[in-house]
């Protein structure tokens, strides 16, 4: 999904680090709200807790990050176009110009660029853990390796508009925080009925609704569409990324068996669908998943 040229990037809510530490609360992943981290904010790759949290215990939360991405490299939509870190933030600008419109009293979340490890509000995370969202601070986190793993290990046919689907995903938890149902994921977090793939399902649904009207969303401040239309590959492209990071598909090529009493985000037949019927319906009241008898 291309962005249009005359859109100027807003890099407000942005920041960027690299391998560094950052401050922090210093919580401890697998404790406290730092468990919000595995089972709440957007695990993307369906990492196991287990294997992550041995990685992070040595982190210190203090101190300075290390130099990362240069964000004075994102000022027009051909930015975006051309660099990814750039097209991470473009389109967290076309999100949330699609739910000030949408969700009254919306506001934006922050978003954060980082390499191999960061320090956030539900305590300290690496790459490991794919792109995530943390609640406590409000922050959507995103290392951009992440895309090529999507493509080489998961299978995803790439493209923009998958990349732009994650972060749209992401956001969509956002609007969860703001709605109060983020939380819910922990009540009953795993199952292929329970809260934790109810939680996922439903952003992705929002990320559909994005979809719906990212081509039609003028930014404010220029009066352009954020976006160019969609065409039809890029849809196939996010229904592709969709797909590759079910749990199903994650479960058979990682152990050669399905387990749905462990999913935590969907099967990838379930992702396509509720991505699909945000994007057809363009109507965030259709993304209740919660109610939904029937998850696809």
């Amino acid at each position: 999904m291309t962005f249009n040229e005359g859109m100027q990037i807003d890099t407000s809510t942005t920041s960027t680090s690299g391998g560094g530490r950052g401050p922090g609360r210093g919580i401890a992943v697998g404790g406290g709200l730092g468990g919000l981290i595995i089972v709440v904010v957007a695990l993307f790759l369906g990492v196991d807790p287990s294997s992550v949290v041995p990685n992070q215990q040595g982190m210190d939360t203090q101190g300075v990050d290390a130099p990362g991405f240069d964000l004075s490299q994102c000022k027009t939509g051909a930015d975006a176009n051309s660099i990814v870190q750039c097209r991470v933030v473009a389109t967290g600008n076309s999100v949330d110009g699609v739910w000030e419109q949408l969700m009254p009293g919306y506001t934006r979340p922050s978003v954060r660029l980082f390499s191999g490890q960061v320090s956030t509000g539900c305590g300290p995370a690496t790459s490991d853990v794919g792109p995530f969202y943390c609640p406590v601070d409000r922050t959507a986190y995103f290392d951009t390796d992440f895309f090529d793993v999507l493509v080489t290990q998961f299978g995803s046919s790439g493209g923009p508009l998958a990349q732009e689907y994650v972060v749209a995903h992401e956001f969509g938890h956002h609007v969860q925080n703001l709605q109060g149902v983020l939380g819910r994921a922990q009540q009953d977090p795993e199952g292929a009925t329970g809260a934790g793939v109810r939680t996922e399902l439903q952003a992705d649904c929002y990320a559909g609704v994005w979809a719906h009207y990212a081509a039609i969303t003028k930014q404010e401040s220029t009066g352009v569409p954020f976006l160019e239309p969609l065409s039809d590959k890029d849809i196939a492209d996010a229904l592709s990324a969709a797909s590759s990071v079910g749990d199903d598909r994650i479960q058979q090529s990682a152990t050669g068996r399905v387990n749905p009493e462990s999913w935590t985000h969907g099967s990838s037949e379930q992702r396509q669908k509720w991505f699909t019927t945000g994007y057809q319906t363009g109507d965030p009241a259709k993304c209740d998943t919660f109610a939904a008898r029937d998850l696809g």
